[in-house]
């Protein structure tokens, strides 16, 4: 019997253990435990795994609430009060071990809402085959290619669920192959109301289509190209309804479409938003790059001097341009360009946010900043460990006055964290 022993879990949300000298990042397992396992990465520097069986458990281990809760929530297996407490220390460690003396002293705290499932307002459904022939929602199993029939997600707002029960009814009536489908995003608004897109293989037409009702606003169909695993449209083969959904955050509607970026948990979002206020003296400039929409910058708008939106996602500017109309801003102005070949928008007057992607800031931004010197960064982001290394390089410049860590998504490893900079 091949087992693992549980040292800690790491950034990332696995645990972490070693088998012949190499570090094991292991899937379904908490620290303490023993467990059987399954290599599913075998990389040069460390391997991945996935634990089978617990073989002795952690007593913080609880019973996960769907069989296929690695796929899309991998800390089911934990309660929540234990999550925030986790997330709190890897935070810590994580910031203090990538980002050097500039977070040696912080203690900082974990913002979170008592809705911890039905949260989610987009989700991304792949399809299978029963053994009756019928069609099933999917999630990929982490890590490999195989899928699991799911109903829905307790992550996801309710009305995700009941529509993409609704859309299922009718891939099976019209009895669409296994082969045609590729995928079914859904996304909704908080408000109870989701617009819906079909990613088919196929240019495929029907008779007849879902008829859109009191929550389902929109329905697309897309052949999606089946040289790209991705749900990418390669073209529209049927529209009816809405393509976008509105949502209404601190009295400012914000409109945004299937594909563009939008936050995911918003009663979470609001209090971050809040937080984000407190540091936006009255008549401020404000330059927001990786903007998407403009939902951290446009509740701001009202308050501020002038506010500049970037961001490099056509749809996401679009919708910007709409929601500054939609909101009667005359003080605002969006630019669809990459964040590092319009620096010259940063300047030592305007106060700078940024919200980027996974990778962090470009080289070239964090360049520009420490050339001219915004008064303030605040810096939202879902990958601590790339804002700690951006934060690391602007230390030489700035210090952080305010640090917060929002837990937008619960029963996940994944961290948003907040942090204020202001010059020495």
């Amino acid at each position: 019997m091949n087992t693992l022993k549980i040292e800690k879990l790491v950034f990332g949300g696995q645990g972490l253990s070693k088998l012949d000298n190499k570090v094991v990042f292991v899937w379904n397992a908490l620290p303490g435990e023993e467990v059987e396992y399954k290599i599913i990465k075998d990389k040069k520097d460390y391997l991945e795994a996935v634990a089978t069986k617990i073989i002795q458990a952690s007593p913080e281990r609880v019973e996960a609430e769907e069989a296929e809760f690695l796929s899309t929530s991998p800390w089911q297996i934990v309660s929540y009060k234990t999550e925030n407490k986790w997330k709190k220390e890897i935070t810590e460690e994580t910031y203090k071990k990538l980002g050097g003396e500039i977070f040696a002293e912080l203690d900082i705290p974990l913002v979170s809402d008592k809705l911890d499932k039905n949260y989610r307002n987009k989700m991304e459904f792949s399809f299978t085959e029963l053994e009756d022939n019928t069609k099933s929602l999917a999630f990929f199993e982490r890590g490999g290619r195989r899928t699991f029939a799911v109903h829905g997600s307790i992550l996801a707002e309710e009305v995700i669920n009941e529509t993409a029960q609704y859309i299922l009814d009718w891939v099976n009536e019209n009895d669409i192959s296994l082969r045609s489908l590729k995928s079914l995003i859904i996304r909704s608004n908080g408000q109870g109301q989701a617009i819906v897109a079909l990613f088919i293989k196929d240019r495929l037409t029907f008779e007849e289509y879902p008829k859109l009702k009191n929550n389902l606003l929109g329905f697309q169909v897309y052949y999606s190209t089946h040289k790209s695993p991705a749900s990418v449209p390669t073209a529209l083969l049927y529209t009816t309804g809405q393509d976008y959904l509105l949502s209404d955050i601190y009295k400012t509607k914000l409109k945004f479409g299937l594909l563009s970026f939008f936050q995911i948990h918003i009663p979470v979002f609001k209090a971050c938003l809040e937080q984000i206020q407190k540091h936006i003296p009255k008549n401020s400039s404000i330059l927001d790059f990786y903007s998407g929409v403009g939902s951290i910058g446009l509740p701001l708008a009202k308050n501020c001097k002038d506010l500049t939106l970037v961001d490099n996602n056509e749809e996401a500017i679009d919708y910007a341009l709409e929601n500054i109309k939609l909101n009667k801003l005359k003080n605002t102005e969006a630019f669809c360009e990459t964040a590092e070949k319009i620096t010259e928008l940063i300047t030592s007057d305007k106060i700078l946010i940024v919200d980027p992607p996974r990778a962090g800031m470009h080289d070239k931004v964090v360049d520009k900043i420490l050339e001219v010197l915004p008064p303030k960064i605040i810096y939202l982001s879902c990958n601590i460990s790339t804002q700690a290394r951006d934060v690391k390089k602007l230390a030489e410049k700035y210090k952080i006055t305010d640090a917060t860590i929002y837990n937008f998504f619960p029963k996940t490893p994944h961290i948003e964290g907040l942090l204020v900079l202001e010059l020495k």
